[in-house]
């Protein structure tokens, strides 16, 4: 194992309550399953821990990016591969005045010698001056850049050329990746409920819709639970069924307190009248399958682009979804999967739980579109080999001074 040189990635680690660190936990287990010969290391923030993971980064100091340099050079990597969030890397000083990110920009050139391939997590449309730039030269300083869809490029190349800038010829599409090792067959779901104790809920019915996740603002779990009595009654008419919502997840982020306690005081409400249950948890690990893996489809009613490790559940599950549109990356997902159905505003989404609930054959239909669009394009075993060909593509470019040339998708 240690014969060959590592694979070194950069990121936030768990037992971080973070989405990128729960991320790279699941990279970093698929590219070693590919990389049987080599050791996948990670470098992460102070509070990583683990076999082969090394806690060195600690952003409220001007010049974290030093020890992570020495030891990136220590270790020798046969590719640096790095995810990138603007939160994880930025450096704030007394003032309460951000370096946009410059330190990292510091660690690129402090690493150059090696092949290095970087991750972007936060790329949309509506990028600021000073996103542009960073962008600009994070492609010009890494060997490969990996973009999740290919919306985020010609986008990118669109707001490029009003700039008269030229669009890197270095971003590679690869897709988030969801697991494909975690399906029950619908007879397993009474054994589900029974471990979660979900069947000591007396209410709730058979039929669930799911609200699950972390507790955020932005998610707003109250969109759907304002209208939840309205819509379970019409189910109910429609096709003499009873439907429960079923909200699990518990608040990361004491930012959003207020909200919290809003979405619950709704959720509370309709659990009075049986229509509801609120489960608490915290949503990473196997636990967070399981209670999406209950349901009979998802609503992911988020007003911003933060879904895609959520929706990387839901797709690993193969289950049906609502979600909102237009959401970039999330929109994008749900057109090339046809897995879901989107809403603009609440009367579509009313319609479209209303629909899917009344449906069991169009959830079954989005069901194996989900199915199949895991097997041939997310799983992570498919996602870890395109990671195989960037580090290929890094390691010429870097070594053999191969000229990258990726075309634009228009």
């Amino acid at each position: 194992m240690g014969e060959k040189k590592p694979i070194v990635l950069i990121s936030s680690y768990p037992p971080r309550l973070c989405g990128i660190a729960t991320f790279t936990e699941e990279a970093r287990e698929f590219i070693q399953k590919v990389n049987k010969d080599r050791e996948v290391l990670v470098i992460s923030h102070t509070d990583g821990c683990g076999k082969g993971v090394f806690p060195l980064i600690d952003n409220k100091k001007l010049l974290w990016w030093k020890p992570v340099a020495e030891k990136v050079k220590k270790l020798n990597p046969y590719v640096v591969h790095i995810q990138h969030e603007y939160g994880l890397y930025e450096y704030v000083d007394s003032r309460g005045i951000g370096d946009r990110n410059s330190g990292f920009l510091e660690l690129l050139g402090a690493i150059s010698e090696f092949p290095i391939v970087v991750e972007p997590h936060t790329v949309h449309g509506r990028l600021k001056s000073h996103e542009e730039e960073f962008i600009f030269r994070l492609c010009e300083n890494s060997d490969i850049v990996i973009f999740k869809n290919d919306y985020l490029k010609w986008r990118l190349n669109w707001i490029f050329t009003q700039k008269k800038w030229k669009l890197p010829k270095n971003i590679m599409i690869i897709p988030h990746g969801a697991r494909p090792d975690m399906h029950w067959d619908k007879k397993d779901i009474p054994k589900l409920k029974k471990q979660l104790g979900l069947d000591k809920i007396k209410h709730l019915g058979q039929n669930l819709v799911g609200l699950v996740g972390w507790i955020q603002a932005n998610k707003r779990w109250d969109i759907l639970t304002s209208m939840w009595e309205e819509i379970s009654e019409e189910i109910k008419n429609r096709t003499g069924q009873s439907w429960d919502l079923l909200a699990g997840g518990i608040l990361r982020d004491d930012a959003h307190l207020q909200d919290y306690i809003k979405y619950k005081e709704g959720l509370a409400l309709l659990e009075q009248k049986g229509l509801a249950h609120y489960y608490e948890f915290i949503p990473r690990g196997k636990i967070f399958y399981k209670v999406m893996a209950v349901c009979d489809f998802i609503v992911l009613p988020t007003v911003d682009e933060t879904q895609s490790g959520t929706l990387a559940r839901i797709i690993a599950l193969n289950k049906p979804f609502i979600t909102t549109a237009p959401l970039e990356g999330l929109t994008a997902q749900t057109l090339e999967s046809e897995g879901g159905l989107l809403f603009t505003n609440k009367k579509m989404l009313k319609e479209k739980v209303i629909r899917l609930a009344c449906d069991e054959k169009l959830r079954e239909e989005l069901s194996c579109n989900l199915k199949k669009y895991l097997k041939n394009v997310v799983s992570w075993e498919v996602i870890a080999e395109k990671y195989n060909e960037a580090y290929r593509l890094a390691r010429n470019h870097k070594l053999k001074g191969i000229e990258i040339d990726i075309p634009p998708e228009f």
